[in-house]
């Protein structure tokens, strides 16, 4: 792994995904191993949101001995996830999620973005452990990031840093659920596929799909030319769902964009973890989290 920690990965660690369809529990070993996986419906739960989170994790537990619980979370949130506003989860604004679970589960509870936590596992386990520079995302029903530069996952002032859903890709476009226009989460994301077309992203045609990789690919061409990066690693049901012709597509869209000669050679890549990376990000938070 290179340089985004070197946590004691010895025991097992309880991990937690909330995202913004569904929340996710499981037990993941230090070798990568997932165990008594379980999940819920997060619309499902309706202003019953962290009860039924604590019961999922209560069902993972069971009569355990786990003492930590590693949590990745949609955001923004406070610095060490003290507090939490996903926007997709407009319930919870300054929500201390932390506080809450430490009190309802007797749990050591360390919480950072869920993004952030992929990026985490990437490094870990993922195709990013050779990268000292990397950006890793996740293209799903909503659109987040991290950066990793230098062998360090950058955490900004507040410890936001790396929210890619909100870089602009269509000046004066669809209005974001963060107040601005045009940002590639309101453009690209899952649900604004939803909203645009009134069907799932999977019922997608090729000319939605074609769209989204271009807009995903400008972006991450812009942020190469910034940043100086060579690879990002892409998650999430839509990227995914949509196949090797959005990595084509969003290549091609990349390099018309990153024109530096440093960033002419950026690479979007599927992210090797699928499914798992987002509780192996989580349990990254549990293990980097004790360090601290």
């Amino acid at each position: 792994m290179t340089g985004v920690g070197s946590p004691d990965t010895a025991l097992p660690c309880l991990a937690l995904d909330i995202g913004a369809s569904k929340a996710e529990c499981a037990v993941v070993d230090g070798d990568a191993t997932i165990s008594r996986r379980e999940r819920i419906a997060v619309g499902e739960q309706g202003d019953r949101l962290l009860e039924g989170i604590v019961d999922l994790v209560g069902r993972v537990r069971g009569s355990l001995p786990y003492r930590r619980l590693g949590v990745g979370c949609a955001g923004p949130m406070t610095r060490g996830g003290e507090f939490v506003s996903p926007l997709n989860i407009p319930a919870w604004r300054d929500f201390a999620l932390r506080d809450k679970l430490e009190e309802a589960l007797d749990l050591r509870v360390h919480v950072d973005g869920d993004a952030r936590a992929l990026a985490l596992a990437e490094g870990t386990f993922g195709a990013a452990r050779d990268d000292e520079s990397y950006v890793s995302m996740v293209v799903s029903t909503g659109i987040g990031g991290a950066i990793v530069l230098d062998g360090r996952l950058l955490d900004g002032e507040t410890g936001n840093a790396g929210h890619l859903g909100h870089l602009n890709v269509v000046p004066n476009g669809r209005l974001c659920a963060c107040g601005s226009y045009g940002c590639l989460e309101a453009e690209a994301s899952g649900r604004a596929i939803e909203d645009i077309t009134g069907r799932p992203s999977v019922e997608a045609d090729a000319s939605v799909r074609s769209r989204c990789a271009d807009l995903v690919g400008r972006a991450i061409g812009t942020l190469a030319s910034v940043l100086d990066f060579s690879h990002c690693y892409v998650a999430g049901s839509v990227a995914l769902g949509f196949g090797e012709e959005f990595f084509e597509r969003a290549n091609k869209s990349a390099r018309a964009m990153a024109m530096m000669h440093y960033s002419s050679h950026v690479e979007i890549r599927r992210s090797p973890l699928g499914a798992d990376g987002p509780l192996l990000g989580a349990a990254m938070v549990g293990w980097r989290g004790e360090l601290s």
